[in-house]
């Protein structure tokens, strides 16, 4: 957004995402002039937007919609409803960017088109609506929408709209509006924001510091969270930092309930999901109260789990202790529970409002723990940055040894690393599926070794090394690469080889694995460091001849 001023709120989105009437809740809060675009071009045209389309035609239309935009957007404390079609001229865009803050409100095409379908009913006029006048309007709505949404994805924020009322999807745009407004005064100069993450659904703040824990509940204020926060954390990390992290939200004003589970994966139950159900029942948690993660993966993965499940989703911080938290677990959004068969499959994409890493935490992480984190580091300059790869070989003994400076610039280039692959590809649809690099065999060692016999980072590190020797097989990767991914991982203390693992188990969790897809397994392999491929068509034989190899007893 730049140096924007966002004085102005211009609400964008589909037809029947409720930009209408959210609008009007929203100027009577905040005490605003209401302005729809459509009714500006209605006195503009002395008719109805039917009758201009029909007498002169689209593009005597989209004339006359460039036209009341411009006039509309002159002045300031103004909401601005604007038409479903008027993000699709450059611009118009470049008006609505510069005239304040943009906010869409979405919708899947399935709720659209029962929203269209209801409102069709309802009204009295005999009026045939342009997307009921096809044969299959829900695919019409597919495609018309699919074909915007690039465009609305550049907002500066979205709003989910299909299972809000108009009252909280109201809420969450002038939440939305007040961070929008204090990154501009405020946190736009935080220099502890490392990144950010930016997607379709959310844009939030990656914070990675030395110290930070004092300054959370004030980010967090700053951040537009108020009222009462739910910290989960587990028996290991509560008795060191969670007395810091209540004193710090209480000085922000934030009323503070605690839960504490079990550390380890365990954890990641369906047992101790409800456990933390009835805490929030217990205590009349409301949709607008802050689920607080403080922990580790297991912790941010569940806690995040339960933010977006409990009443349809409250909003999550996510405060990662761990290594493997800060630069790879607590950003992106993926939370989940396991399940008996396999490690994550029940779960979903959920972003969080803030993410805020103390790196000197690290400092009583135990050190098999801090270790298994350094996979996931070095799995992000293998697959995205050779330049930060070679940072890493450089500086083994500086970050193993949690140098101060080095270790802080070190995690905030992976998680920075992490953070623009999630920006461009939220859900895993393309480009993201590279952080899986290691991951499909590392799934299905934790899956054979009931997920209590070896680290996350352990697995990925003998799941890199699998997928570096298929890439060998294969013809993809040369040797010397090859070696160059063993000799980080050995000399950072991570494991080679897991002799005696049970190989059926591991095939077996494999053909399970999320990444599947059309029963064909997603391998992310190496080109070269820094460069990755995915395919489909990894011979089975392969696999398995790599994996006897790597769980073969001496």
């Amino acid at each position: 957004m730049g140096k924007r001023n966002p004085r102005n709120i211009i609400i964008t989105g589909f037809s029947y995402t409720g930009k209408t009437q959210v609008s009007q809740i929203v100027a009577k809060r905040l005490g605003w002039e209401l302005v729809d675009t459509d009714e500006e071009i209605v006195k503009l045209a002395g008719k109805p937007i039917p009758d201009i389309f029909a007498q002169d035609g689209e593009d005597h239309f989209r004339k006359l919609e460039r036209q009341a935009l411009e006039s509309v957007c002159q002045k300031a404390e103004r909401i601005i409803s604007t038409g479903g079609g008027i993000i699709m001229a450059a611009e118009n865009r470049e008006i609505i960017k510069s005239s304040g803050a943009v906010i869409c409100l979405e919708a899947e095409p399935e709720t659209i088109y029962q929203r269209l379908m209801i409102d069709a009913e309802k009204s009295e006029e005999k009026v045939v609506r342009p997307l009921l006048s096809v044969d299959d309007p829900l695919e019409r709505i597919k495609s018309l929408k699919e074909s915007r949404q690039l465009n609305y994805d550049q907002a500066d924020w979205t709003v989910r709209t299909d299972h809000l009322t108009l009252e909280e999807v109201a809420s969450e745009l002038i939440r939305g509006w007040n961070y929008i407004n204090k990154e501009h005064s405020t946190a736009a100069t935080d220099s502890d924001i490392s990144c950010k993450v930016t997607t379709a659904t959310a844009s939030y703040p990656i914070m990675v510091g030395w110290g930070l824990l004092d300054t959370l509940g004030q980010k967090m204020k700053n951040a537009g969270l108020a009222g009462t926060a739910y910290l989960i954390s587990d028996d290991q990390v509560f008795p060191l930092y969670g007395e810091r992290v209540r004193a710090s939200l209480k000085s922000a004003g934030f009323n503070i309930e605690s839960l504490v589970v079990t550390q380890g994966e365990p954890s990641k139950s369906w047992a101790v999901a409800m456990r933390i159900y009835d805490f929030l029942v217990l205590h009349r948690a409301e949709r607008s109260h802050t689920i607080v993660a403080l922990g580790g993966g297991v912790v941010g993965d569940l806690a995040g789990f339960i933010a977006a499940t409990f009443l349809r989703g409250m909003p999550l911080v996510q405060v990662p202790t761990s290594l493997m938290a800060m630069v790879d677990s607590s950003i992106g959004g993926k939370v989940a529970v396991n399940h008996p068969e396999g490690k994550n499959l029940i779960g979903a994409f959920y972003q969080p409002r803030l993410v805020l890493s103390d790196v000197q935490t690290l400092a009583t992480l135990p050190k098999r723990e801090l270790t298994s984190g350094w996979a996931e580091v070095i799995k992000h300059g293998l697959i995205r940055d050779l330049e930060y790869f070679e940072f890493l070989e450089q500086n083994v003994d500086n970050l193993t040894n949690l140098d101060k400076e080095v270790t802080t610039e070190a995690i905030r280039r992976s998680a920075s690393i992490k953070a623009a692959v999630v920006s461009e590809d939220e859900r895993e649809a393309g480009l993201r599926t590279i952080l899986n690099y290691g991951h499909t065999i590392a799934h299905g060692l934790e899956t054979a070794t009931n997920y209590t016999q070896m680290l996350h980072g352990e697995a990925v590190a003998i799941g890199m090394i699998g997928a570096a020797q298929i890439g060998e097989k294969l013809g993809l990767l040369n040797g010397d690469a090859v070696k160059r991914q063993m000799d980080i991982l050995v000399n950072f203390g991570l494991p080679a080889t897991y002799p005696g693992a049970d190989l059926r188990a591991i095939m077996r969790a494999i053909e399970l694995d999320k990444k599947v897809q059309g029963k064909a397994v997603r391998w992310v392999l190496l080109k070269q460091v820094g460069e990755t491929v995915i395919r489909k068509d990894v011979p089975s034989d392969v696999v398995q001849s790599v994996i006897e190899e790597l769980v073969r007893k001496n």
